[in-house]
């Protein structure tokens, strides 16, 4: 039973992680469909590293029992404002990345970043988003009392979780880059100005739940 059920909370976090759709699949999306096959890796092996950064964050938080630390309202409200101002910043940029409005198919390929930029985009991207937190914060409080708060056991289980994320996230990237053929510069513009909208629109929901509203 115990087996079983770490499968299906396994295949739960593969699917909240991959299909959340939130600022760092829009970006994941959006750099396939641009770059191609290989900076979109890029971007999603610096997606699941900071993932595997805050599990092992978090698996030390609990396994020491300080979670009290990560449901305190100044530590939720300052994170909050701070993911919420870094992913307004990163929505802004794809406002200022035009292409030239044509109806010609898009033949050539962008120039893009250099690799460690496009790994540490994705690092930061997600590791800004709050939502991602408290994610893993349900996550591993869940997953640890199923394996009786074992570190090694929780690192293990977390790993593999991770390994499978890490493949649906490639084949998302695989998948955006074969439609490119299809787009025009201007679909192009387009879809620069969704994923810089829903960027933005994420930070700005952040930082005003954690900040504006009042409670």
């Amino acid at each position: 039973m115990v087996v079983l059920s770490l499968i299906y909370q396994g295949l739960i976090i593969v699917l909240l992680l991959t299909f959340s759709f939130g600022p760092a699949f829009f970006s994941l999306i959006n750099t396939g469909i641009k770059y191609g096959y290989k900076p979109g890796s890029l971007l999603a092996m610096g997606i699941v590293l900071s993932d595997f950064m805050l599990c092992l964050a978090i698996c030390l938080v609990v396994h020491f029992g300080a979670i009290n630390l990560l449901h305190s309202e100044k530590a939720q409200t300052f994170s909050a404002i701070i993911g919420g101002v870094i992913l307004i910043a990163f929505g802004t940029f794809y406002f200022r990345k035009h292409t030239t409005k044509s109806d010609a198919v898009i033949e050539v390929d962008y120039q893009a970043p250099h690799p460690s930029l496009m790994i540490l985009k994705g690092f930061v991207i997600n590791l800004f988003n709050p939502t991602v937190w408290f994610l893993w914060l349900g996550n591993v409080t869940a997953i640890s009392k199923t394996l009786d708060y074992s570190m090694l056991k929780m690192i293990l289980f977390f790993s593999i979780v991770l390994t499978i994320t890490l493949v649906v996230e490639l084949t998302k990237v695989y998948l955006a880059g074969k439609i490119k053929r299809f787009l025009t510069d201007r679909l192009m513009t387009i879809v620069n100005y969704i994923t810089g909208s829903a960027l933005i629109i994420f930070g700005l929901v952040l930082i005003y739940d954690h900040f504006f509203q009042v409670k």
